[in-house]
């Protein structure tokens, strides 16, 4: 690639500049009246808690039953990409980035202080008993469980779903196309990605706030250096200079180590805790707290305390569906790009149970440990360290273990990593949705989002700290919560149109016999036990199934219809495209695909070194990857008859479907 292309910017100015602006506008109220930012975010956060906390409780809801609607629907069996597509990152992998990009600084922050901030100010009950112990575990679950990863995994799908398998733009606005069509590309997806990219910004500098607070935390507690405004905001610089490098690295050199590298500094810290605390009685408490949380799950997912005149709902819960939401189209486009390949039910129960369970762990072990050293050691010095400053919670604590000092040296490190690969992924992300679904962008513009993420941080610090943090996160959230639900509905739609159409093409009866297709059995026989080099089938593909897409094509233009057929001879494809003006086009493709010579291709007597390592297909493909059945040695009017019987299926497909327009495109 030239110096001038990767200089080139790819951005879509309709979302970039609004989006800049916005941000730019806030930046600079923030930082240069911030007593009355301070005052305005809080008012705005009160406002849109107690006028519209219903919405992002029952939007929460709806995200979580539809997602896991889908995982047991026959919707499930669908992949996100096309069907021969294979997942491009092993599970260990997968799993790693998952939880890194989903809410790593968050579990380090809030997994000793809300638990116990709970149990010393429950929102209903007495404080600093059994039961406040209990409720403190069962709200907590609840805020970092099932639900905050079914609003990830909602917006991830619908990102992985109409890219990889229907070639739209991988980003928000194409979810919308079930509904309006190509009026995607215009003024209301520009509207669309614009909320997203505020709502990823915003979300990823209240995260990479409670980072540097923290990070601020641990190094007063270690080198006695100093908490404060000024130190914060040069830790978010020194930070966001290492996101930036790891932005230039990319997804596979930076993100996906400094993933793996999170993911085993996580295990050993929690390890660590499990061995050298009350080990059995961590192990009792999980198994309780998943049983408590199950037993009340559907109550609190709709419980608002309406009849409790408390203000603890916009504090943590709205807070946290708020902060979920708003982390969305980050986390959601992320985990998308890197599970192309996967099937809706597979990747649904990875994405809600793999890191839901590692969270589970996580806030019992260090959770319940906290509140054992309060109940039973008498360490109260813990609550009060939470009360005077939510940061130090995570320091505080260890100072109970052995090694305090070198584990938190660990835990700092680990802040900071988690803080680095946050930022990269928001970078990564926002970068393609202002390039209009675009990847592969110019480093230039990824790296300016990383340092606009670290500016806004900053900004948000300097305007009210936490809680200018927490008003950003819920303002933001509420039209996206909006915009997720429809969302929602458009995934159903293009879902429900794919299963008619599977089914038309399974079950559609028409000309096209088997015995016909296949020729006689001494044809079939001599295909079964043939196989071709790569030479010859790309020779056949390149030839004599292009002379009968020629066939085909010479006929259909002859009764009027716009064919085109294509091939490029070095890969071994050959496509052939019919044109239904305005609905989706019928396209049968032929592949060339190589495969590993199987022991019992041929007798020993013939072939008895295996001297033929490989092999390979010539295999049909159809619009969303579909089929895949060989054809190597068909002659040219069976192929030819081949092609017609998958126009015949596509057109009754049209037919069954011709009252649910707009007919999404498919790649």
């Amino acid at each position: 690639m030239s110096s001038e292309k990767k200089n080139n910017s790819t951005i879509l100015k309709p979302v970039f500049y609004p989006s800049v602006i916005i941000i730019a506008a806030l930046v600079i109220f923030a930082v240069m009246v911030p007593q009355v930012a301070g005052e305005v975010f809080n008012g705005v956060k009160g406002f849109i808690a107690d006028k519209f906390g219903w919405l992002y409780m029952l939007s929460v809801a709806i995200f979580s039953l539809f997602a896991v609607f889908l995982a047991i629907s026959p919707f499930g069996r669908f992949k996100l990409g096309p069907d021969q597509s294979k997942p491009a990152y092993t599970y260990a992998s997968w799993f790693a980035m998952l939880f890194s990009a989903g809410m790593g600084i968050g579990l380090m922050f809030w997994g000793v202080a809300e638990p116990v901030m709970h149990y010393g100010a429950p929102p209903t009950g007495d404080k600093e008993t059994i039961e406040a112990a209990k409720q403190a575990m069962r709200i907590t679950f609840f805020h970092w469980g099932l639900h905050a990863w079914a609003i990830y995994a909602v917006v991830g799908l619908v990102l992985a779903y109409f890219s990889f398998r229907h070639g739209l733009p991988l980003s928000i606005r194409s979810a919308l196309y079930p509904m309006i069509g190509d009026k995607i590309y215009g003024k209301i997806g520009h509207t669309v990605d614009t909320i997203a990219i505020l709502g990823t910004i915003f979300g990823v500098a209240t995260s990479l706030g409670l980072g540097v607070l923290q990070v601020n935390a641990g190094l007063n507690y270690i080198f006695d250096i100093p908490v404060g405004l000024t130190t914060q905001i040069t830790l978010i610089a020194i930070i966001t200079a290492m996101a930036t490098v790891s932005v230039v690295l990319g997804l596979d050199g930076g993100i996906k180590r400094l993933s793996e590298l999170n993911l085993y500094l996580a295990i050993a810290l929690v390890a660590f805790i499990f061995l050298v605390g009350p080990t059995f009685f961590l192990l009792g408490a999980l198994v309780e707290n998943i049983g408590n949380y199950l037993t009340h799950v559907v109550q609190m997912t709709f419980n608002q305390y309406i009849y409790e005149d408390t203000k603890w709902m916009g504090w943590w819960t709205f807070f946290y569906w708020a902060w979920w939401i708003a982390w969305a189209p980050f986390v959601g486009m992320f985990i998308a790009r890197v599970s192309r390949g996967r099937t809706i039910r597979e990747f649904v129960l990875g994405v809600l149970f793999v890191p839901v369970g590692f969270t589970f762990i996580w806030m019992t072990v260090f959770g319940n440990t906290a509140l054992y050293t309060i109940m039973n050691e008498g360490f109260t010095a813990l609550s009060s360290a939470v009360s005077a400053d939510v940061s130090t919670a995570l320091f505080k604590f260890l100072e109970h273990f052995p090694f305090s000092s070198i584990i938190s040296i660990i835990a700092i490190i680990l802040v900071i990593t988690f803080f680095v690969t946050s930022s990269d992924s928001g970078s990564l992300v926002v970068d393609t949705i202002s390039s209009g679904g675009r990847e592969n962008n110019p480093v230039w513009q990824r790296i300016f989002w990383a340092v606009l993420e670290g500016v806004v941080a900053a900004a948000l610090l300097i305007a009210g700290g936490l809680e200018a943090l927490q008003a950003a996160s819920i303002t933001i959230a509420l039209p996206f919560a909006v915009i997720m639900i429809i969302a929602c509905w458009g995934l159903y739609k293009a879902l429900h149109l794919e299963v008619i159409r599977y089914d038309s093409l399974q079950h559609h009866m028409n000309a096209g016999r088997h015995g016909e297709i296949s020729g006689t059995w001494q044809n079939r026989l001599s295909r079964l036990i043939e196989f071709p080099d790569s030479s010859e089938t790309k020779r056949y593909i390149n030839e004599d199934v292009v002379d009968s897409m020629h066939i085909v094509e010479k006929e259909l233009e002859r009764h009027g219809w716009n064919v085109e057929v294509a091939n490029d001879k070095e890969k071994g494809i050959s496509i052939l495209t019919v044109e239904h003006n305005g609905d989706l086009d019928f396209v049968y493709e032929v592949r060339f695909r190589r495969y590993d010579m199987p022991t019992y291709a041929f007798p020993d007597a013939i072939n008895p070194n295996h001297e033929q390592k490989k092999y390979a297909r010539a295999e049909v493909h159809l619009q969303d990857g579909n089929k895949s059945y060989d054809i190597y040695g068909y002659e040219s009017d069976v192929v030819a008859s081949d092609i017609i019987d998958q126009f015949e299926k596509h057109r009754h497909f049209l037919h069954i479907t011709s009252g649910l327009n707009p007919v999404i495109p498919i790649d």
